[in-house]
């Protein structure tokens, strides 16, 4: 508490990942932070100290405003509800780094519910109670079996958690009847809060978030909605329980229409060989004009792909123990400066257990940072400043990094980055395809991973004088018939199976290039 109130004191943004002396999952953040349900906006206290008010006011009074996707989508699902706003008025959105677009909308225009809401919900109504000395005895037991009766919603999964379809999750009769449990409870606590509305000036706030809830919940069993995808996603210590649209595409499509905007969607990796279908399809821009760049950057001479010979199979269990094996002799060759990505946590697990031993039994002297060590940003400077360090990260580690220069010379990809089957989102969506006409893997699955392994491709040659060689261990590249469309998404550079080109590389001088700096191998606009 005591770090996060200094950093409060002389941070400029009161972004939570500038504080790095408190890492970013710890449960003391809850603690000192609101939510769009517990924000009391202009009403609070503390309102004219508050960053986001700060940053409201000056974003009304400037000519350019820069946000990031969370923010904007925010607004636009706001717009949506009808709702009101966050952000001003404006003639132009620029979307950069677009590719994202899709997964940030489908969050935002969804619902979900956790028991962190009602956990979080029942502490706040406990917390005014006690707090106005309100004569509500009844409230607080409404709050505390609210609170419990959440708890016991998690009773009704395995204890390894998992992602459940809504028919799936009801096949669980005792998370049914848990459930059950919980629509009543929430619903008292709300009967409760009407009761007591008048006696504070924070009881109108919570009624509205109880009630908003017990909907939620409610609302969550109905299976009348063809446009919503309800699965539950499940941890160890919580549940979510969330409606997802099947499709964003309209909805999206009614906001750029609804006003006289220009929309401007930019990333290096919008397309899957110049065909924009994919992203397009996904937010309803069909008929958008659209361009591409190729980078000016002279790869034949800035890096090599290697994808190395006698690999298991990517769904063998020695797969990943053959990736590390591979990527020590790599390394060793590199002289560190590596990052080896993996697509899966238990994989980066398993790889960051072994590695730094691996390394020392090797007598080679090369600092490992792993993801989640610290804040991404702090692991970022260590990364830039130790000079042959090696990072092992996953997915957030894939794309929006940028580090030039001789301290990146090597990105080693454990398998081809399909997205999970297990994934009931994504399960929904192929299936409707399919009953469409469309072919899930090839229409979807395969542009999907193909503008993955571009994203973990960029971070490599970030300009014109960068030189680097990326390792993608899976030899599904070179063998599959779909492989042609992902070599297709991949810099132009020399390819080699032999790791003795690798060496041969790293050995060789760094080749004069000609070619103006940019930061990605080719650029996408809509």
């Amino acid at each position: 508490m005591q770090r996060i109130a200094a950093f409060a004191e002389r941070s400029v943004s009161g972004d939570k990942a500038d504080c790095v002396t408190v890492p970013e999952g710890s449960p003391v953040w809850p603690l000192v932070t609101s939510t769009h349900e517990n924000c009391l906006g202009s009403d609070c206290a503390h309102s004219k100290e508050c960053f986001v008010m700060k940053a409201r006011r000056e974003a009304l009074t400037a000519d350019v405003v820069v946000v990031n996707h969370h923010l904007l989508f925010a607004d636009i699902a706001l717009k949506d509800d009808g709702l009101g706003e966050l952000l001003p008025a404006c003639n132009t959105v620029i979307i950069d780094e677009a590719h994202r677009a899709p997964d940030v909308a489908t969050a935002f225009f969804g619902e979900s519910s956790s028991m962190l809401q009602v956990t979080e919900l029942a502490r706040d109504a406990g917390l005014e109670q006690r707090r106005k000395a309100v004569d509500a005895g009844t409230l607080l037991d409404a709050a505390q079996g609210a609170g419990m009766a959440a708890r016991a919603v998690r009773l009704g999964f395995d204890a390894g958690g998992g992602r459940y379809l809504r028919v799936d999750a009801l096949s669980r009769r005792e998370f049914v009847d848990a459930l059950d449990r919980l629509v009543v409870d929430v619903s008292a606590l709300a009967d409760e809060l009407e009761r007591c509305k008048d006696r504070s000036e924070e009881m109108p706030g919570l009624l509205a978030r109880a009630k908003a809830l017990a909907e939620r919940l409610s609302d969550w069993r109905d299976d009348s909605r063809a446009d919503l995808i309800r699965w539950a996603d499940v941890s160890a210590n919580g549940w979510q329980l969330h409606a997802t649209p099947l499709s964003v595409a309209e909805i999206f499509k009614k906001q750029t229409e609804a006003g006289a905007r220009s929309w401007i969607f930019t990333s290096a990796t919008l397309s899957v060989g110049g065909d924009f279908s994919l992203f397009t399809r996904q937010l309803g821009l069909e008929g958008a004009k659209s361009e591409s760049w190729p980078s000016p950057f002279d790869y034949a001479n800035a890096g090599r792909i290697y994808v190395p010979r006698n690999l298991p199979p990517p769904n063998s269990p020695e797969h990943t123990k053959a990736v590390i094996a591979e990527a020590l002799e790599l390394v060793a060759i590199s002289g560190g400066r590596a990052f080896l990505l993996f697509t899966s946590l238990r994989a980066l697990r398993q790889c960051a257990e072994v590695f730094p031993q691996l390394l020392k039994e090797r007598d080679l002297d090369f600092p490992v940072l792993t993801q989640n060590d610290a804040p991404k940003g702090e692991l970022l400077r260590r990364f830039r400043s130790l000079g042959n360090a090696v990072l092992i990260g996953s997915q957030s580690f894939w794309e929006g990094v940028d580090v030039a220069g001789d301290a990146l010379s090597l990105v080693v990809i454990d398998k081809l980055p399909f997205a999970s089957p297990d994934d009931p989102v994504l399960a929904a969506r192929m299936k409707h395809l399919e009953e469409q006409g469309g072919s899930p893997f090839m229409d979807w699955q395969v542009p999907q991973a193909a503008m993955s392994l571009k994203q973990g491709a960029g971070r490599l040659i970030r300009s014109e004088t960068d030189r680097g060689v990326l390792a993608i261990c899976d030899d599904r590249l070179v063998t599959k018939g779909y492989g042609k469309v992902l070599r297709a998404s991949l810099p132009p550079m020399p390819f080699t199976r032999d790791r003795g080109d690798v060496a041969a590389f790293f050995n060789s001088q760094p080749a004069a290039s000609g070619a103006s700096s940019a930061a990605t191998s080719e650029s996408s606009a809509l």
